[in-house]
């Protein structure tokens, strides 16, 4: 890694930003991970990128989605953060270890976060070593929950390699 790099990743290294989980459903298969690179993107239209790493599972389910669904995470949701960042579905069922429901296009909705959106695939855009998905959210649940940050998902250990 050459100096500049070095640089960048001890100012992003700083940042503290809301952590989401992303769910996606394709066929019989539905799956979930936490995430850290999201971010709104266009006021009107709304629009919101997703960005999902090609080494797991939901990347492989989301690509054949038409619909996700991103959940902003809880402060208190130290748990689901674990199973959704440091478990991976290729090994385990995540979604018999919490509470969820079927949401727009049978993506999950997770029972522990009150604010959530589903948002259309508008498109798919390679993004290193992560695919940024745009969103064109279209059904929405909000509730008055602090966000769950960067910080503490830092301590996570990855159930994928990133």
């Amino acid at each position: 890694m050459d100096a500049g790099n070095q640089v960048v990743h001890r100012i992003v290294a700083d940042l503290d930003y809301p952590m989401f989980v992303v769910t996606a459903a394709a066929g019989a298969e539905r799956a979930g991970c936490l995430v850290g690179f999201a971010t709104q993107c266009s006021i009107e239209p709304p629009r919101f990128i997703v960005c999902l790493s090609r080494s797991n599972r939901t990347y492989r389910v989301a690509c054949e989605a038409d619909t996700l669904v991103v959940h902003m995470l809880p402060s208190h949701a130290q748990e689901l953060a674990e199973l959704f960042g440091g478990e991976t579905g290729d090994e385990v069922d995540k979604f018999a270890r919490c509470a969820w429901r079927p949401g727009p296009g049978g993506a999950p909705v997770l029972e522990e976060c009150g604010n959530w959106f589903a948002g259309r695939v508008l498109e798919r855009l390679p993004a290193g070593d992560h695919d940024a998905f745009v969103l064109e959210p279209f059904a929405a649940a909000s509730a008055n929950e602090e966000q769950f940050d960067f910080h503490r998902a830092k301590r996570i250990e990855p159930g994928h390699e990133a």
